[in-house]
């Protein structure tokens, strides 16, 4: 009787889960498929799941009308750029907070985190007047010199580095290593998981960011691809259809960088709460 209801509940369960799998993936399908439908079939009522005819005339309207291919460079270097330089600045200062013990640590942990609290439309003006007087306006150092470090990547990776056995760091100063080749050779090492994880946060949250570096670039040389489908919704008329093959061009290198990673990613969720 007992196996019985165990194996009813996890059919249940299975049913649920396939339920909700069908319910997150069949948004990104009907994106998908809805890109190569025509005008017609894309306003069509009642809709239709499937085009009519295959069409590839919205992306060709996309790549006519803005330069998808420049914008896509552009958000490729701005999002990778600000993740492999706030990843570096950010697990520095955490191997810090959490391995070493100098005076006013805690305070400047907590301003740390109090900058968290603060939103970007509060800080926006005062950053764009102080990147006007340096002179790096719509430049890629303005955009990726800004977010060189995250409060909440410094805030993760302390934790994480935090629950790695300090044994570890007396063996290997025993051996005659430093603070730099503890932190290069055994913390981040150990801390894959956590980085992977960190990193797919940053670079989807600076991939999909609108505001921030329309207000940092003027000129659609420097746009980023966010920017760029605000620009093509934003007309007069708006088209559905080259806007779902813009969005679409969008979200796809943001699916394959977390299907690369995902493994990675579980992990450091998992093992985000470890303690010593």
């Amino acid at each position: 009787m007992k196996k019985r209801k165990i194996r009813l509940f996890g059919a249940v369960g299975y049913v649920v889960l396939l339920a909700v799998f069908f319910l997150v993936l069949l948004p990104l399908v009907w994106l998908l498929v809805s890109s190569f439908k025509s005008d017609a079939d894309v306003i069509k009522w009642p809709p239709a799941f499937f085009p009519s005819q295959w069409v590839m005339t919205q992306y060709e309207y996309v790549v006519n009308t803005i330069p998808v291919l420049k914008m896509l460079k552009n958000t490729i270097l701005f999002a990778a750029g600000v993740t492999v330089i706030s990843l570096f600045f950010d697990s520095m200062a955490a191997y810090a907070f959490a391995r070493m013990r100098f005076k006013g640590r805690n305070i400047l942990f907590g301003i740390i985190l109090l900058t968290m609290m603060i939103p970007f439309q509060v800080v926006m003006i005062p950053l764009y007047l102080e990147e006007f007087n340096l002179r790096i306006l719509d430049t890629y150092a303005g955009l990726i010199l800004p977010r060189a470090a995250s409060a909440y990547g410094i805030y993760m990776l302390t934790s994480f580095f935090t629950g790695i056995p300090k044994s570890l760091d007396e063996a290997a100063r025993i051996d005659g290593m430093g603070e730099w080749k503890i932190y290069s050779r055994i913390i981040l090492p150990l801390s894959k998981p956590a980085l992977v994880t960190l990193g797919i946060y940053h670079f989807m949250n600076n991939w999909n960011d609108l505001l921030y570096p329309m207000m940092l670039t003027t000129s659609v040389d420097m746009r980023t691809l966010s920017a760029g489908l605000a620009i093509l919704v934003g007309t007069n008329s708006i088209r559905f259809g080259p806007t779902l093959a813009a969005t679409v061009i969008s979200v796809a290198p943001l699916l394959i960088l977390f299907l690369f990673g995902q493994r990675f990613f579980m992990e450091g969720i998992a093992t985000s709460g470890m303690k010593e």
